[in-house]
């Protein structure tokens, strides 16, 4: 049944698909999974991966279909809505269909973007629980991440406080040195909290703490977090957690958590993180929520572990890559496909009229503010010129050799004479494209593309990878920033480039994934130019370690890793009626 999206809110479209939702018990029995394989937790349940993957592990896979986008507007441009629209469609269809979406952040929800839950009729249910924490884990990460600041600051204090000698007797620590100039971490929070990006802690007396500068991040981009969306099991998960760099010592070693001896009771925090959540569409196709990395500053991607699962359980899987295609994409393309092994059959490039629009020349999009009319009413030249963003996507997914098949998701106030430059473009440049009305009808509204996404699933393809494993650092960049961005170049300032020289020369960075830090507003690195910029360099400033998930992230430009709360913020709008619990004015 499909709600009237255009007068209903989100949350009131959730709160009437949820009066049939199934039950755990229900979807046991749908999923053909066994009791002991499902957790219930309240409304919801987490599924314990490791038992479903070992019983299915004969299973043949199903159809893996990966989803991305054009260069989005501030407001974003509706990958999780095509993700679900597309379940919902292929649901449609007869298909035994789930898919894979990331947890959203409390920081974005009570923000300016909203939740992660799609939209209208495209929809992931119970919206509630979705977007206030879920099953925990965001919790548990916090909980962990800040476990290890506490055991750095607390070792810091004991080792200024006490002799070496002093320090074994009393404690039975050794001395780490470590230097309160290079500390790699800092705390972590949930909200765009921009008051935190930068203070000092260990004001007071001796018995304090340690007096340095510090720093708040957003909990989803936590390295933790990027572990999490990459880790095998819990045995993984944990060796990568003894593995992370939290400071380095007077001498330039690193000092890990094994080094704290803090590792592993962040494993422990994290014990029930590790099993993704059920949850489903509106039309109740399942869908596994598992991390929630920012693709910017991290991986962007759901977990493999989840990926991993619905390939067992389903003959279509549909998973997200967080913002574009020149990040999302790329880091699912060069690394999420690179460390699970498996080959996605297609891509799916959402694009939105309004979007093209913006690319083309259209007015400054801002969020929170309302969109020019340029955006809302037929304007075909702006649509004839941002055409070349989508284009140039589409040839980055074909470099990966996938046939993308192009999403028009379409709002209903575009026009057909709008949408078909669309799809002329798309099909020129050698791709599929289909118009979608997921939003507005749900999965009649999506038929033309569950279709165009059958067909495309259908043909084999020839799935490479940008670069060898074996390339330096510094060539992989270049390569990146030419074949995916459109520069001309890279220019590395002096210290990016002695950290880079240092660590071609380790060996055991040899086989770290390269993750780029950039901008998602643009293909370059300036987040104001739109459309497909010509003559520029990519400029990297330095390169951050994450040497538990096993990423070298080369940072283009300033990309800060605590976003700021706006200054008219959602949570002005959400209440909770003190009489039946509901929670009203989530979008």
């Amino acid at each position: 049944m499909a709600y009237n999206a255009v007068q209903m809110a989100d949350w009131q479209i959730s709160e009437e698909a949820e009066k049939n939702m199934p039950t755990p018990d229900q979807w046991r029995e749908k999923l053909g999974l066994k009791k002991d394989e499902m957790l219930p937790m309240g409304r919801l349940a987490k599924l314990d991966f490791l038992k479903i993957i070992n019983r299915l592990k004969d299973r043949p896979d199903g159809k893996y279909i990966e989803v991305t986008a054009i260069t989005p507007t501030p407001l974003g441009e509706g990958k999780s809505t095509t993700s679900v629209g597309l379940m919902e469609g292929l649901g449609m269809r007869g298909k035994n269909v789930g898919g894979a979406l990331r947890q959203p952040s409390g920081g974005p929800t009570m923000n300016v973007k909203g939740t992660a839950a799609g939209g209208g009729n495209s929809l992931l249910i119970p919206m509630t629980e979705f977007s206030l924490g879920l099953t925990g884990d965001i919790n548990d990460i916090m909980n962990a991440h800040n476990l290890a600041m506490v055991a750095l600051t607390a070792r810091m204090q004991h080792e200024r406080n006490y002799n070496d000698e002093q320090l074994a007797r009393l404690t039975g620590m050794r001395r780490l040195d470590v230097d309160p100039t290079r500390v790699e971490m800092g705390w972590i929070i949930d909200f765009c909290a921009q008051a935190l990006r930068n203070i000092v802690i260990g004001l007071g007396g001796r018995t304090d703490g340690f007096v340095m500068q510090s720093k708040f991040g957003i909990a989803v981009g936590s390295e933790l977090m990027a572990i999490l969306a990459v880790a095998t099991d819990l045995a993984d998960l944990k060796e990568r957690i003894n593995n992370i760099t939290v400071a380095f010592d007077k001498s330039g070693k690193p000092v890990t958590c094994r080094d704290l001896e803090v590792g592993n009771a962040m494993a422990a925090f994290m014990r029930n993180t590790i099993n993704p959540t059920l949850m489903c569409t509106a039309e109740y196709q399942p869908c596994f929520v598992h991390a929630g990395p920012f693709a910017n500053i991290a991986v962007g991607q759901s977990s493999i572990i989840a990926d991993r699962v619905g390939l067992k359980c389903f003959d279509y899987h549909v998973t997200e890559s967080g913002f574009a295609a020149d990040i999302g994409f790329e880091k699912f393309w060069n690394v999420k496909c690179r460390f699970s092994g498996l080959k996605p059959h297609v891509s799916v490039l959402t694009a939105t009229i309004r979007a093209l629009k913006m690319h083309g020349g259209g007015p400054k999009v801002v969020a929170g503010k309302a969109l020019d009319d340029a955006y809302t009413k037929e304007n075909l030249a702006l649509v004839e010129t941002g055409v070349e963003n989508m284009v140039h996507m589409i040839k980055v997914i074909r470099k990966a050799g996938i046939n993308p098949v192009v999403c028009v998701n379409r709002f209903y106030t575009d026009t057909d004479a709008e949408v078909a430059i669309v799809k002329k473009a798309a099909e020129a440049a050698g791709a599929r494209c289909a118009e979608s009305k997921h939003w507005e009808k749900g999965g009649e509204g999506a038929l033309e593309f569950a279709d165009a996404v059958i067909d495309a699933c259908n043909e084999s393809n020839d799935f490479k990878f940008l670069y060898p494993l074996e390339m330096k650092l510094r060539d992989r960049v270049d390569t990146i920033a030419k074949e995916v961005y459109g520069a001309d170049g890279v220019d590395w300032s002096p210290e990016a480039t002695a950290k880079a020289e240092m660590l071609e020369k380790d060996p055991k960075y040899a086989d770290f994934a390269t993750m780029m830090v950039k901008t998602h507003l643009s293909l370059t690195h300036d987040p104001v130019k739109k459309g497909v910029p010509k003559n520029w360099r990519l400029p990297i400033r330095d390169v951050l370690i994450y040497s538990g998930a096993k990423f070298l992230c080369p940072c283009a430009g300033t990309i800060s890793l605590m976003p700021g709360t706006s200054s008219n913020p959602a949570f002005r709008r959400i209440d909770v009626d003190v009489n039946t619990g509901k929670v009203s004015g989530l979008f």
